[in-house]
């Protein structure tokens, strides 16, 4: 038997719908991904164990990568780059499980991370730079100043 936390329908059917989604994305979080599965970013390979969300963020002289590692020591976390192609590794360690009178909950996933993207020919890989705070992993990539866009003035 399973014990799901009652939530009174919203707009009906897409409440359920939201809630099946979830439950799918808990049982294959384990799962090694595929293709199919995470998409043709090339952002992980089959040797993870769970995958942090990440949001990318292009300025006008940079690019932001912010990815969500909580529980991750910044001093564990491994970032590369190598021909175009930023990595990050690291592992969360798993923490104690409490079980009492046969219920277990686990929903914080413990393991391996491996995360890859390749970055335009603008970024100046030269210069990244990397913070982690609050569980949240920041990374800079400045653009090269000669690809930086112009404003060409007009002479009358």
């Amino acid at each position: 038997m399973a014990l799901v936390r009652y939530e009174p329908l919203r707009n009906g059917t897409w409440n359920l719908l939201d809630r099946l989604q979830k439950e799918f994305n808990l049982q294959n979080a384990f799962e090694p991904y595929t293709k199919e599965v995470a998409g043709d970013d090339n952002s992980d390979v089959v040797t993870s164990h769970w995958r942090p969300a990440v949001d990318i963020k292009e300025e006008e002289d940079r690019f932001v990568i912010y990815a969500d590692l909580p529980g991750v020591d910044p001093k564990d976390i491994e970032i590369t780059m190598e021909k175009g192609v930023l990595t990050l590794k690291g592992e969360r360690s798993e923490e104690t499980r409490e079980e009492r009178e046969g219920y277990k909950r686990v929903e914080r996933i413990s393991g391996s991370f491996y995360r890859r993207f390749s970055l335009p020919d603008t970024a100046d890989a030269e210069r990244i730079e990397a913070e982690g705070k609050n569980g949240v992993l920041e990374i800079t990539l400045p653009k090269h100043e000669k690809v930086l866009a112009r404003k060409i003035t007009v002479k009358s």
